[in-house]
């Protein structure tokens, strides 16, 4: 029944999978509840919810809470619901430059575990996949159960650079195309990647930006949870964002959504890759604020030996992150007054510089944003670390299985009879 139900698009059939979602969701968030405080959060009217409740409790995603320890009170005991742990797992992977991360979750949002490994920024496709397998293997002590991944649950990749996806056709722009990602020696196609990725684990392989992925992942477990607008920026070697807009991950035209790094901060500034002039890339990369540095007589050799001067006062370090974090403050201010989030999550490592960064980022935020917005967005650091593209690959698999669905376009040609 849940199959038929998510193969139709009807407006009804979307309205009902739109009140699905809603109890699914609260559930998800907020743990057992009852079916009044379900109706209470929810909105729906007490029909609707028990014809919802109904089905989700035959198809096996809502069941039984435990019952309450507590006193029992006189009358008919409150019946809680929940969803079923047991139900389905889902794997997040995240394909870094110089590592993999993987992280696991049941399809209560209930993390598993997570775990990442190192390696050359040369290696093969297959070396990284045997990587995740690997770590796959050594989450909860070999007790993840891969054969769940098939029935309910799926596979969400992060990878280094843009994934182009439509809503008719995702693996479209991967068509003929070589791909080298994220470093040279393993060219392929985002289509090969997903073969092989869903010959290895034997379940619905979705894939997208990891950057994009760790604000979805922020967004669901990390320093946003709860907010349903988020704004994510990455401050590491370049500078990317993620937008989840009303819940759900926005890719935008041709799945170029989040390219935040190049927006212009400083007009005079130095050339960029993509060919502007004075890009946020240019100036709040790793890179930008290490040569900053050094022009102002800083001798930090890498970056953790600039967070070291750093955290022993060096005065040159102060002055080039207050730089850096003015600009990114004011392009932030400008998205703040085209987007309207509700909360902005500062990631990367830049972010790991901490209140050097972020104290001139909020100034600025607050300086040129709508007077009307001043207030009214919080400005947090990322919570979720390197591991966040793969958490955000659960949650990507979890809002796209047929128990947890939330996630704009479908899957990947090659998973559609899967």
């Amino acid at each position: 029944m849940l199959e038929s139900m998510h193969s139709h698009r009807g407006p009804l059939a979307q309205l009902r999978r739109g009140h699905e979602e809603r109890v699914l969701g609260l559930l998800r968030r907020h743990g057992q509840l009852s079916r009044a405080e379900l109706g209470r959060l929810s909105g729906l009217s007490r029909t609707t919810l028990y014809d919802i409740v109904a089905t989700l409790v035959a198809g096996g995603a809502v069941v039984p809470g435990a019952a309450d320890p507590g006193p029992r009170k006189r009358g008919r005991p409150v019946e809680h619901l929940t969803l079923d742990p047991a139900a389905g797992q889902a794997l997040g992977i995240d394909f870094a430059r110089r590592s993999v991360h993987v992280a696991a979750a049941n399809v209560a949002h209930e993390m598993i575990g997570s775990a990442s490994l190192p390696h050359p920024p040369d290696l093969p496709w297959e070396g990284r996949v045997d990587l995740a397998e690997k770590l796959v293997a050594s989450l909860a002590d070999g007790a993840l159960r891969l054969s769940a991944l098939g029935a309910t649950g799926a596979v969400g990749v992060g990878v280094v650079g843009p994934v182009r996806r439509t809503e008719t056709e995702d693996a479209r722009a991967a068509e003929g195309h070589r791909i080298t990602r994220p470093g040279g020696g393993h060219g392929g196609t985002l289509t090969d990647l997903v073969e092989l990725l869903t010959t290895r684990f034997g379940a619905p392989v979705l894939i997208d930006n990891n950057t994009r992925l760790a604000a979805l992942a922020e967004a669901t477990w990390g320093a946003a949870a709860g907010s349903r607008d988020v704004l994510y920026l990455r401050l590491s070697h370049g500078v990317g964002g993620g937008l989840v807009v009303n819940g759900a991950l926005h890719r935008g035209v041709d799945g170029l959504a989040g390219e935040l790094g190049h927006i212009t901060a400083d007009p005079s500034g130095g050339p960029c890759e993509c060919g502007g002039t004075g890009c946020l890339e240019t100036v709040a990369s790793i890179g930008a604020v290490l040569t900053a540095y050094r022009e102002q007589g800083g001798t930090a050799r890498d970056f953790t030996a600039f967070l070291a001067s750093l955290e022993g006062g060096d005065k040159a370090a102060e002055e080039v992150l207050r730089r850096a974090g003015t600009l990114v403050g004011a392009v932030l201010a400008s998205v703040v007054g085209a987007l309207g989030p509700s909360t902005i999550v500062l990631g990367g490592e830049l972010a790991e510089a901490g209140d050097a960064l972020l104290g001139p980022v909020a100034e600025a935020l607050d300086a040129h944003v709508l007077p009307l917005a001043r207030g009214r967005v919080t400005l947090r650091p990322a919570a979720l670390g390197e591991a966040g593209g793969a958490h955000g690959g659960v949650a990507l698999a979890l809002h796209e299985s047929p128990l947890l669905a939330r996630y704009p376009g479908p899957a990947l040609p090659e998973d559609d009879d899967a």
